[in-house]
């Protein structure tokens, strides 16, 4: 039937069966898994009915509300429907609470495959088999038993009829105690399912006689065995052998999918026009549409770059950039899951950036989707002090079936497919409810989310930075760097430890917690004034076609707007002096001077800087 490690569950549904009145069979019940009996993969709903059928059982009757009764010929049904329907006395043992015969006609006319037989009359003839049990030994299977029940919570009085024959005939089976009968198993019901909680807990919560088994995804060696049995039906770039590390790789990278999902995916391989694809690139088209994930677009060439584009934008965090570098670096190499791991359900990179603020936490957020993607925008966003309350998890990966927004999804899940190519950023961290952080355990662990829909996303092919103010209030600006950062590292670990007490999350992201340096010195701010300025230039080249921004003196210009600046602001007050002393009054000027466009193109704007002061004046040139 099974071995140790392919199908483990089947054993113990094989087992269960022989001493229980019914069992809940639920998770991936939608998908296919291996039949030695038949030595081909079938729908686990197939390989259920003939495991059960195996056990000794003489009759499998399966039945769901669009079908009806299957599984028997119609003369056999229909002597089952004539016993239900004159055991008088079994009707009167259970109508102390409702009514449990047949109500209508449907099952004296109905066959197999004739007219659909109703959830009442069907429960009625499990009702009577179960509590008058012949030498005969039936097991009824109700299939998609989700949709027999509405919400457990607020059961329609028809639903609570159908639970009560359900829960009746469970208790009032007989119990054989005879040598002879208890080396058989007896008449069950067997409900298939989804999720459990499709199903009200009245019926198994805290009853011996019921048992719940759940169909996993499939593991490892169940991926190895499907690969080994299906080797000759990829078209591939290259099909990677049994004992090959590439082998290897194509296993762990289909972790999360099913095996429906695999096959779908030979049919793609087999599909795609053009040029056979490695496996890698299967994947991704399968999963997120495009077939080319931009971590290809990495060379070695553009990674020696890396820390000079960065610190294009970053001023005065040579060691955040050179931790940044380490991490993306470590990833092409394969060594963290970005190329050749047995580790690809994992992020890419997980960084914490800690500091005060206004020292470039952000920016280097930015700067790295802008290297990584292309594009800054690829940089998600998440203020955390608004995921403060204990249901804020709720906004990030959606409401459960039946709570308002269900339908909506989560914030975080839904950029995730819109975006799986991103740099997520998850900013002032310590601010989120510590329920929340749960969630991101889930992440770092598993590489993926499940939302309130029951859809999975994976962060595989993501970056994910926190950032956090901890402690910037206390670590006041030192000489010492390092007594600076070792101080920081000091306050994160205190919050995660004591006040939230997730150490676990600390465990998670290992070394990559990177204290960012004060802002300390005017060199720093000049440098970061004359960053800012580059999009001023841009938007009005855009805009009104002027050629540059062109000051009296620049150099000396940026370092009367440095001694402006409140150094404990870093970064974000530099660019607050610049829109009170440049930008605001720029606009007053280009404001009143001309509103023909055509006045501007090709001029450029003149800076007159009022003696050593952080004082402006502009005119058109």
């Amino acid at each position: 039937m099974a071995n140790n490690t392919e199908n483990a569950w089947l054993e113990n549904l094989a087992r269960q069966t022989g001493i229980r009145r019914a069992i809940l069979v639920h998770g991936e019940v939608q998908d296919v898994c291996y039949s030695r009996e038949t030595d081909e993969y079938r729908s686990v709903t197939d390989v259920i009915l003939r495991t059960i059928k195996g056990q000794g059982f003489s009759q499998v009757v399966i039945w769901d509300k669009f079908s009806g009764a299957q599984g028997l010929a119609p003369e056999t049904w229909k002597g089952m429907v004539k016993e239900a329907t004159l055991g008088t006395a079994e009707k009167k043992a259970c109508s102390d609470d409702y009514e449990v015969g047949p109500r209508s006609s449907t099952l004296n006319s109905a066959g197999v495959g004739a007219t659909p037989t109703s959830a009442e009359d069907f429960l009625s003839v499990v009702y009577y088999h179960m509590v008058n049990p012949k030498r005969e030994r039936y097991a009824f299977v109700l299939d998609w038993s989700q949709y027999l029940f509405g919400n457990a919570n607020a059961l329609s009085d028809q639903e609570r009829q159908w639970l009560l024959i359900i829960s009746k005939a469970i208790r009032n089976a007989p119990l054989p105690l005879d040598a002879e009968s208890m080396a058989k198993p007896t008449n069950i019901i067997v409900l298939l399912c989804q999720k459990l909680g499709g199903i009200p807990p009245a019926i198994y919560q805290g009853n011996p006689s019921v048992q719940d088994i759940a169909v996993p995804g499939p593991g490892h060696q169940e991926r190895e065995n499907f690969l080994k049995r299906t080797t000759d039906k990829w078209k591939l770039r290259s099909n990677p052998k049994p004992g090959e590390i590439a082998f290897t790789d194509f296993v762990d990278a289909l972790e999360g999918m099913s095996l429906r999902d695999i096959q779908q995916l030979i049919k793609l391989s087999r599909q795609v026009s053009g040029d056979a694809l490695t496996f890698e690139n299967l994947i991704n088209l399968y999963r997120y549409g495009d077939q080319k994930s931009p971590w290809e677009d990495l060379s070695r060439a553009k990674l020696k770059t890396i820390r000079e584009s960065l610190k294009k934008r970053v001023k005065g965090q040579d060691e955040a950039v050179e931790k940044v570098a380490s991490v993306i670096i470590r990833a092409y190499t394969g060594l963290s899951g970005l190329q050749h791991s047995k580790k690809q359900r994992m992020p890419k990179g997980v960084l914490f950036f800690v500091g005060p603020t206004g020292v470039g936490k952000t920016e280097l957020a930015k700067s790295l989707a802008q290297f990584l993607f292309g594009d800054e925008d690829a940089c998600i966003r998440f203020d955390m002090s608004e995921f403060n309350h204990e249901q804020s998890d709720q906004r990030l990966v959606g409401a459960p079936p039946g709570y308002v927004g269900y339908e909506e999804g989560g914030q975080l899940t839904n950029a995730i497919k819109k975006r799986p190519f991103s740099v997520l950023l998850f900013d002032e961290i310590e601010k989120a409810h510590v329920r929340i952080l749960d969630k991101f355990l889930q992440i770092l662990e598993d590489g993926r989310l499940t939302d309130g829909k029951g859809e999975t996303v994976y962060f595989s092919e993501t970056v994910i930075i926190f950032t956090s103010n901890i402690g910037a209030s206390e670590v006041t600006p030192e000489n010492d760097p390092s007594s600076v950062r070792k101080q920081f590292l000091s306050k994160v670990e205190d919050h995660f430890v004591i006040i939230a007490k997730r150490p676990e999350l600390l465990n998670r992201i290992g070394d990559n917690i990177v204290p960012f340096n004060f802002i300390i010195g005017d060199e720093f701010l000049v440098a970061i004034a004359k960053t800012k300025l580059q999009p001023l230039r841009e938007r009005l080249k855009e805009k009104y076609r002027i050629t540059d921004i062109v000051f009296d003196d620049e150099a000396k210009a940026m370092h009367a707007l440095a001694k402006t600046v409140d150094q404990r602001m870093g970064g974000r007050g530099v660019l607050n002096e610049i829109v009170k002393r440049i930008i605001d009054p720029l606009a007053e000027f280009l404001f009143s001077e001309e509103e023909n466009m055509a006045f501007y193109a090709g001029r450029s704007v003149i800076v007159h800087q009022a003696g050593d002061t952080a004082i402006f004046a502009f005119e058109m040139r």
